[in-house]
């Protein structure tokens, strides 16, 4: 039997249980999914030494607890800073438009997708993209320039979008 058998051996015999007990933890499905899929990536990431543990579910158990412990002293910290920052913005309700682009941009090419990214959202200068992204200047204004173009095409929205200049 290869690593990889057994690994999935141990997760059709031990996920759901994992998942029941680190739910029963962190009182949270997700966050207990979460905790046990990363306990498995390690596993994956040694799995010769995996193979070889005498309690391959206790040493998962032990990761995942390990993991969601961690996450929770994290979120603990981060919601004492929040709370002497102040309250959150408040985020307006995506409109339609809005919903429509980002589902256009998810069907560029991701060096489009990025350059348009943090040119329009992020409001970056051209030279502050190439640097961001570790391209040349005339690639950004390239990806920049196809990407309005597809995304013209993907919105079926006005053509003096997909002409109009970089910033």
């Amino acid at each position: 039997m290869t690593h990889l058998n057994a690994i999935a051996e141990v997760y059709a015999g031990s996920f759901r249980r994992l998942i029941v007990q680190l739910y029963a933890v962190t009182g949270d499905l997700n966050e207990a999914q979460e905790v046990v899929q990363e306990a498995f990536v390690r596993a994956l990431s040694a799995p010769e030494r995996f193979v070889d543990l005498e309690n391959p579910e206790s040493w998962l158990r032990r990761v995942a607890m390990n993991l969601a412990h961690t996450r929770h002293r994290r979120r603990r910290t981060l919601d004492r800073l929040l709370r002497r920052v102040g309250p959150p913005p408040v985020v307006p309700d995506f409109s339609p438009e809005h919903v429509a682009l980002m589902a256009a941009m998810r069907r560029l090419p991701a060096g489009q997708r990025h350059a348009i990214a943090l040119h329009y959202l992020v409001d970056l200068p051209v030279d502050e993209v190439a640097r961001t992204l570790d391209v040349s200047v005339g690639t950004v204004k390239s990806r920049l320039s196809r990407g309005r173009t597809a995304l013209a095409a993907l919105l079926n929205g006005p053509a003096e979008f997909a002409r109009s200049g970089s910033k």
